[in-house]
């Protein structure tokens, strides 16, 4: 290895690599990977019985003459959100007696009422979301994917006068002088660029892998994840929480990226050891490509950040503390319980060795991607305030919000 001179990780040498750049996938096929998991999971998921045209027979009181606060996303947002206008002895006569009276939120302590949506059941789009309700967890990825896409454009509003670049190099050298030249070095023996450097001369295969792994990864198996859990969380008020933990997990993150800009390994100055694998097997994202892209946006790791929620949600899946506890029913077969626990401490050590590896992030980027994930999590009943925005959009859409389908005995009768 080259020998080191003042400053993080230094190195005389540039790093080579002489692999060959592997197949490339065609544009198309990670977009059609992943609009074939969303069809999937919203045929899977769908209304069993419904008809979008034609008569159906009254589902659960949510279609057809509401007379209460139209239900939320899920049991803990009815708890907390949503009270039955029945049981306020104080309501005026005339808001009881009409037949979709407006929805009771509470925010903040504060009594609001919104506009009841369950009016428009009757619309050919609401029935098309009453049939298809995992249209709605699209919606809400939607808007989180956007304001991704926004965060590069602000992020070089606020340092337009400094110069982005500079800043996030100037980050990205700070993390590598905290983790190896403070007194926190203790905590990685091995630098980054010593994993990518032991995988170049030697593991070349394994490291095209892991670039292939990087890239396909991300996206189309955090969509999988959601579209699997959708469909097998015992309830939708857990699924509502580990959506809600995710989806709060990227707002945190995605505010950091705009006033933290960090370069990733692979683009500081080659002097300091790091080489853009991914790039050099032609193994790049399409999700990661285009203008809009923040490719300054190390800190913290969303690959990380993702595969941790992800395995803690599958090894809570499995039951395994339940039955170290000795109390509940044990669902399925032991097998199962073994492979869901397997793949929980599998799937986040893999994409930390992988963002690692491919010089994509810092150490630093997957701690701070933890603690993201673990704020989110004990604060992510947050979100319920924005409810009555929800209201208030669907309708101006006029469409009434579908009841999920998550935990429902119909689906695997």
């Amino acid at each position: 290895m080259a020998n080191q001179t003042e400053g993080p990780n230094v190195f005389h040498d540039e790093p080579q690599w002489n692999s060959s750049p592997a197949w490339k996938l065609p544009g198309w096929a990670e977009p059609v990977m992943v609009a074939s998991i969303l069809v999937a999971s919203m045929v899977l998921t769908r209304k069993r019985g419904f008809k979008v045209l034609g008569k159906n027979r009254r589902y659960d009181g949510f279609l057809n003459g509401v007379t209460t606060s139209a239900r939320s996303s899920s049991d803990l947002e009815t708890k907390y959100m949503l009270e039955d206008d029945s049981s306020d002895d104080n309501n005026d006569d005339s808001t009881r007696t009409l037949r979709n009276p407006p929805k009771k939120r509470s925010c903040c302590g504060i009594v609001l009422y919104t506009p009841n949506s369950s009016r428009f059941s009757h619309h050919l789009h609401s029935r098309i979301m009453q049939k298809f309700p995992f249209l709605m967890e699209m919606f809400y990825w939607i808007i989180t994917y956007a304001f991704y896409r926004s965060t590069a454009l602000l992020s070089q509003a606020i340092f337009s006068k400094t110069g982005i670049w500079d800043v996030a190099q100037n980050n990205a050298l700070e993390i590598l002088r905290l983790e190896h030249q403070s007194w926190l070095k203790f905590l990685w023996p091995v630098h980054e660029n010593e994993v990518q450097q032991w995988f170049m001369n030697g593991h070349q295969t394994f490291l095209t892998i892991l670039n292939r792994s990087y890239a396909l990864i991300h996206i189309p198996g955090t969509v999988g994840f959601i579209a699997w859990y959708y469909h097998a969380a015992p309830s939708h008020a857990i699924f509502a929480t580990v959506r809600r933990t995710m989806t709060l997990t990227n707002l945190l993150a995605f505010s950091i990226f705009i006033i933290y800009p960090c370069m990733p390994p692979r683009l500081l100055p080659r002097e300091y050891g790091f080489l853009d694998s991914v790039g050099h097997n032609n193994a790049q994202s399409v999700w990661m490509s285009g203008k809009y892209v923040n490719s300054l946006a190390a800190m913290p790791s969303m690959h990380f950040g993702y595969a941790f929620c992800i395995g803690c949600t599958v090894l809570y899946h499995s039951g395994i503390s339940r039955m170290i506890r000795g109390g509940g029913k044990q669902r399925g077969f032991k097998i199962w319980t073994f492979i869901h626990a397997l793949f929980a401490i599998w799937y986040p050590s893999w994409i930390l060795l992988t963002i690692v590896a491919t010089a994509n992030h810092y150490y630093l980027d997957a701690f701070f991607a933890l603690i993201v994930v673990i704020f989110a999590y004990l604060c992510n009943e947050i979100l319920m305030l924005l409810i009555p925005l929800e209201d208030l959009l669907l309708w101006c859409l006029r469409l009434e919000k579908p009841k999920p389908t998550t935990g429902d005995s119909k689906l695997y009768g």
